[in-house]
């Protein structure tokens, strides 16, 4: 019986997006070394290890697709199928992983590549309430209180009881997914992550747990963050 159940769910294929510009962090992100190892190559071994991942597509700026390929090529990640190079946004960017992975996918995660701290739990969770909701994301409850402002003057308090920071891999049908980024490049819109390219057609994301250590790194400062997490997983804390 288990068996059959896993015959008939959908190939998952996962979508790095790892070419951004890096310009808050001062040098490129992906590259810089964490805990003794390349940020990219934690990221793209969170997805190596996830028993439900099938392929991986790796999005990269144009100079660093050899170097990539090679430090994967190198540790031993061999689900990565492709290494494609990114637009001048990041729904660009998405785009040209979503028509790189498999014409078999069913299911699409989209991973920032300067988030390396995810685990198979989170990814497992995201892909699987996709399979039954068609859009997920793993998100945190927001810890401050959100003001809203407009010229520095504040507008509202939201309730925080209905905050929450997303975060990824947020996981689609394949279907859904490449319809809604394709969209919003032809529209010339930079949505702020993928769920908000399926929210404006219309269709629900449906949330599940994430953690407060799959940090996405963006300063320096974050750096230090992350080893400290890496650390204490190593503690075993």
């Amino acid at each position: 019986m288990i068996e059959l159940l896993f015959r008939k769910r959908k190939r998952i294929s996962a979508v790095i997006a790892a070419a951004g510009g890096s310009e808050r962090f001062g040098e490129n992100k992906i590259f810089a070394e964490l805990f003794g190892e390349p940020v990219i190559l934690r990221t793209l071994r969170a997805f190596e290890e996830s028993p439900v991942i099938s392929e991986i597509v790796l999005v990269t700026r144009g100079g660093d697709m050899e170097r990539a390929a090679a430090l994967a090529r190198e540790n031993n990640i061999t689900k990565l199928a492709q290494v494609t190079t990114g637009g001048k946004t990041r729904a660009e960017s998405v785009l040209s992983g979503l028509f790189a992975v498999s014409k078999k996918a069913g299911i699409i995660a989209i991973h920032d590549g300067a988030r390396p701290l995810v685990t198979p739990e989170i990814i497992e969770e995201a892909v699987r309430k996709a399979e039954k909701r068609h859009a997920a994301a793993p998100a945190v409850p927001v810890k401050a209180t959100v003001k809203l402002a407009k010229g520095g003057v504040v507008i509202s308090t939201p309730e925080r009881g209905h905050l929450y920071e997303t975060q990824t891999p947020q996981a689609f049908t394949a279907e859904l997914i490449k319809a809604a980024v394709e969209l919003a490049v032809r529209e010339g819109r930079a949505p702020s992550d993928d769920c908000c390219a399926v929210e404006a057609m219309g269709v629900a994301v449906y949330l599940t747990r994430g953690s407060y250590e799959n940090i996405k790194l963006t300063t320096p400062e974050d750096m230090a963050l992350a080893e400290a997490i890496l650390k204490g997983r190593e503690s075993g804390r």
